[in-house]
């Protein structure tokens, strides 16, 4: 028996906290490394209305962080595809705590677009903490992805509850004025995530994986299933963030709401997007990723009903639970069908498209959501969300034909 072997053989009888070391490790991480978005989401457009030059420019601190994610997609899979995951993690770590500083100090001074930057480096991390799925996707067998994707996902529950949390308790108690403590506990929770982060033991593709040869991203672009992992995402990413952008200015802004209130809302709002991660990724073994994939398309298309109806505290508060479930099932869905598209080492390129794809559409709908609800309004909003929908439909179609067609 070789050394090969021999490893394979003590890794196959290892206890289960060795074997899903990466997993349980990741999960820890991104309970605190995830918590940037939501304070963001949550204060973002209430400092913005605070110091913004203009009312249709509240709404951009969120909307750069969405910018942030977007444009660090391909930057951070190409960092980690040349020094590892690992070292990828803890630098995108270290320099999201200096940004909730630098938000801090920029609410201190009343520089709008200081905060802005330091927003869109907040969301530039989120590219690494998202390469976390795919971290975890390549350290189980293939028939456990969706229930691993699914299980490190509810460290989302534990952010949504933390991140606004803490930012709600922190925002009158910071040295640089109202709201400087929420992002000065911001940086906080990213060096939490950085402890955890040591304990990971990284992953490196084998040579022969390596060497293998690799297919061009257009070849690999059209397959009907790579369009339809991509689009569930998308889709899901892009009108979530077209609504959830919107919904605490409408609500504290527009509709009056208290600040408590509008939490309650974006706090159910974020644990209904990762809560379902408790059977999501059962039900698409069990069921297959494009049925989960479509009850998570009709889900949000109940959000946009209950929104359109009326613009009462619950209205606000099933619409963005059903938006949260229903963005749970298209992008797990989308994530597990994704990693049946490609070999392994086309893993890093595959990624970074996705990806940039996913959060460069959902950057669009971001900067888009405050001007169109300054100008037009909160039923534009979700009138400009249907068209995503009904978009992907066709999209599900080509790819059910696919796998129904004899190989």
């Amino acid at each position: 028996m070789d050394r090969r072997d021999r490893k394979a053989q003590i890794k196959s009888q290892a206890p289960d906290s060795v074997k899903y070391r990466t997993l349980i490790v990741l999960t820890a991480a991104q309970a605190f490394a995830q918590t940037g978005a939501p304070i963001v989401v949550l204060l973002g457009g209430i400092v913005g209305a605070m110091i913004a030059p203009a009312d249709n420019l509240v709404t951009l601190p969120i909307a750069l962080m969405i910018v942030g994610t977007a444009a660090s997609t391909v930057p951070a899979a190409l960092i980690m595809s040349k020094f590892g995951r690992k070292a990828g993690f803890l630098f995108g770590g270290s320099y999201a705590c200096g940004a909730g500083v630098l938000a801090a100090w920029a609410i201190e001074i009343q520089n709008f677009w200081l905060f802005c930057v330091a927003t869109f480096v907040i969301g530039s991390h989120n590219a690494f903490v998202q390469q976390y799925r795919f971290a975890v996707a390549e350290s189980v067998p293939a028939h456990k992805v969706g229930p691993a994707v699914s299980i490190l996902m509810l460290a989302g529950v534990a952010a949504a509850f933390t991140g606004p949390e803490v930012a709600s308790r922190l925002h009158a108690l910071g040295p640089w004025g109202l709201y400087s403590g929420s992002f000065l506990g911001l940086s906080a929770l990213m060096l939490a995530a950085i402890v955890l982060l040591t304990f990971y033991p990284g992953s490196k593709l084998k040579l022969e994986e390596m060497q293998a040869p690799q297919r061009g991203l257009s070849k690999i672009a059209l397959q009907p299933v790579f369009l339809l992992a991509v689009g569930a995402a998308v889709v899901g990413y892009a009108v979530m963030s077209l609504v959830m952008t919107a919904t605490p200015v409408a609500m504290h802004t527009h509709d009056h709401f208290s600040l408590n209130d509008t939490k309650i809302v974006i706090q159910s709002h974020i644990v209904a997007m990762y809560l379902p991660s408790l059977f999501s990724g059962f039900l698409i073994a069990r069921f297959g990723s494009m049925k989960i994939i479509g009850v998570g398309l009709a889900l949000i298309m109940g959000c946009l009903v209950i929104a359109f109806v009326d613009r009462g505290l619950m209205h606000y508060w099933w619409a963005l639970v059903l938006l949260g479930v229903g963005w749970n099932f298209l992008f797990v869905g989308g994530t597990t069908l994704l990693t049946s598209t490609y070999q392994p080492g086309e893993r890093f390129k595959v990624q970074a498209l996705n990806d940039f794809l996913i959060f460069g559409l959902q950057a669009v709908a971001a900067l888009g959501s405050g001007v169109i609800l300054a100008s037009l309004g909160w039923e534009w909003i979700l009138g400009l969300s249907l068209p995503w929908l009904v978009l992907l439909l066709p999209v599900m179609w080509m790819a059910a034909r696919v796998q129904r067609s004899p190989t």
